[in-house]
């Protein structure tokens, strides 16, 4: 029977740690929980629970890509390996019977690398920002391109890759199941319930702040894999930089019938409330849904410009926090 232990990452999870450790017992054969510089009890919490703790050097930058692959170092430490391993976030719970049916389908699929299943949101209508959440969460099943850092990996598909690329602080989970999919593996979303998040998103500010973060991954995982991402980085370009651009340049030569350009944002959004229309969304929630997807191209650019202009002088990749 194929082994899987569980790592788990996290910093200032506060109680989440311990409800997230509670629905790992007994599913995994291991337990580790990875903590990045928390100045909580989170790491008392975790010993209480009985499990592995691996504390991260401070000194040294934070990254959800850095704290994996420190548990899967200590995972594969053991003098059994893992034959899988279960990565989950520590805002996440992770539902019951979940780990035994990921593992049974890794079991029957050997060309699969990965395999994932469905997250829906704890507290979905807190704010509009959690329902945005949980509408991202739930894809469709069947094969995929790539999903969120909750995934189970074969390990031996991982080391062969070389694990997460630590230098990745945004949208590191696309860039491991890009080089995942290169190594010739298949990525599957298998329709079973895995994880319960709990985004924790109620102010404007943070969901901007997630949106940068998101616009950093565009631009760091489009650098290193340029045929991907390629979609999500022309609608950035388009609406968040070339619109505002040539309506100002324009407005100088023409005066205001180019602000009759600016009407492709009412249509984006009307197109965008559509499509979530089209996916079930009641209507209130298309609608207001519609509203901060049109805008999210900003806060997208400005994460954008941040990476490249990290690149381009030699800074620090450090993460965007947004909670």
């Amino acid at each position: 029977m194929s082994v899987v232990d569980a790592i788990l990452i996290g910093r200032n999870e506060g109680a989440r740690i311990e409800a997230s450790l509670a629905s790992l017992k007994g599913q995994a054969r291991r337990i580790i929980f990875v903590d990045s510089g928390s100045t909580d009890d989170s790491v008392a919490k975790a010993r209480a629970a009985g499990v592995e703790v691996v504390e991260l050097d401070n000194s040294i930058p934070h990254s959800a890509a850095r704290a994996r692959n420190a548990g899967f170092a200590a995972a594969m430490a053991h003098d059994t390996p893992p034959d899988y391993v279960q990565f989950i976030d520590g805002d996440c719970q992770t539902v019951a019977g979940w780990v035994a049916k990921g593992a049974a389908f890794l079991d029957a699929n050997p060309g699969h690398y990965l395999v994932t299943g469905w997250t829906r949101e704890i507290n979905r209508d807190a704010s509009i920002y959690n329902q945005m959440c949980d509408v991202e969460w739930l894809r469709p099943a069947g094969p995929i391109q790539a999903c969120s850092g909750n995934m189970m990996v074969r390990a031996s598909a991982f080391e062969q890759i070389g694990g997460f690329n630590m230098a990745v602080i945004a949208a590191e989970d696309d860039d491991l199941c890009v080089r995942l999919a290169k190594a010739g593996g298949k990525l599957e979303r298998i329709p079973e319930d895995m994880t319960r998040h709990d985004a924790a998103t109620y102010k404007f500010s943070q969901w901007w702040r997630r949106a940068e973060r998101t616009g950093h991954g565009f631009g760091q995982v489009g650098h290193l894999h340029p045929d991907y991402f390629v979609r999500e980085r022309q609608r950035m370009l388009i609406y968040a930089l070339a619109v505002p651009v040539a309506t100002l340049v324009l407005l100088a030569l023409i005066g205001w019938p180019a602000l009759l350009l600016l009407l492709i944002y009412p249509l984006n959004w009307w197109r965008t409330a559509k499509g979530l229309l089209a996916e079930g969304l009641p209507a209130s929630e298309a609608r207001r849904h519609a509203v901060l997807l049109t805008i999210s191209k900003f806060p997208n650019l400005q994460g954008y410009l941040r990476f490249h202009l990290r690149r381009l002088t030699g800074a620090d990749m450090r993460l965007i926090e947004y909670k």
